[in-house]
C-alpha cells in the first residue's frame, strides 16, 4: 500500500507520477482524449511516406488500438508506452510478431517478413542486411519445421536464442527515444527515422 508502482503481467508498470505527466501531455495534445491515425503520424513526424511505409505505420497504430475503435485513447497510449519503456523481451516479441503478421492469420510467411523489413528499412534507413538476406536468415535460423511460416512460438523461441537476430528485431522497433522527446515537450526528428531509436 502506498506504492506508486503496480505490476501487471509480471512487469513493473509506469509509476503514478510519471503516468500523470503522460496524461497531462496526452490531454493537452488531444483534448477529446482520443488520438487519430493522422495525429499519430504527425506526432511521430511521419508525413509523405510511400504506400508500404504508410501501411506499416497503420499496422503499428492498429496494434496500439486494442479495442479497434479507430482511435488510441489514453489507456491504450499508456499501455503502449509501458510496453516500450518497461516491457519484458517476451512481451515485446509478441508485439513484434503481431506487426510482422500482416494478415493476422497467426503466422508469418516469407512475403510478410520481407515486406515489413523493406518498410522498416525505408523508414529508418537500416542497411545492416538487405530485406532478402534478413528474411532468408530468419527462416533459416528459426523456422524449425521448415514449412515456410513462423508461428508465435517459433518466432519467440528462435529470436530469444539468437542474440544477433534479437538485436536486429529489437532495434527496428525501439520507440524509447521518441517517447523521451515527447515527454520533454520536443518533437521527434521528421527525417522519417522514428523506428530505429538507440
Amino acid at each position: 500500500m502506498g506504492n506508486n508502482e503496480s505490476t501487471a503481467g509480471g512487469q513493473t508498470a509506469i509509476p503514478a507520477k510519471e503516468t500523470y505527466v503522460w496524461y497531462k501531455k496526452f490531454m493537452m495534445e488531444y483534448p477529446s482524449g482520443l488520438q487519430t491515425l493522422h495525429e499519430f503520424k504527425t506526432l511521430l513526424g511521419l508525413q509523405g511516406l510511400n504506400q508500404k511505409a504508410n501501411q506499416h505505420v497503420d499496422q503499428v497504430y492498429n496494434t496500439f488500438d486494442m479495442n479497434k475503435d479507430g482511435f488510441i485513447d489514453f489507456l491504450e497510449f499508456i499501455a503502449a508506452v509501458n510496453l516500450v519503456v518497461r516491457g519484458k523481451m517476451e512481451q515485446k516479441l509478441k508485439w513484434y510478431f503481431k506487426l510482422y503478421d500482416a494478415d493476422g492469420n497467426g503466422s508469418i510467411d516469407k512475403k510478410e517478413l520481407l515486406n515489413i523489413f523493406m518498410t522498416v528499412q525505408t523508414l529508418n534507413g537500416q542497411q545492416t542486411l538487405s530485406p532478402e538476406e534478413f528474411t532468408s536468415l530468419v527462416f533459416h535460423k528459426i523456422d524449425i519445421n521448415h514449412d515456410g511460416e513462423l508461428t508465435l512460438e517459433e518466432f519467440i523461441d528462435g529470436t530469444k536464442k539468437d542474440q544477433d537476430l534479437l538485436k536486429i528485431v529489437s532495434k527496428s522497433f525501439d520507440f524509447s527515444s521518441v517517447l523521451k522527446l515527447i515527454r520533454n515537450g520536443k518533437q521527434p526528428d521528421t527525417g522519417g527515422g522514428f523506428l530505429q531509436i538507440t
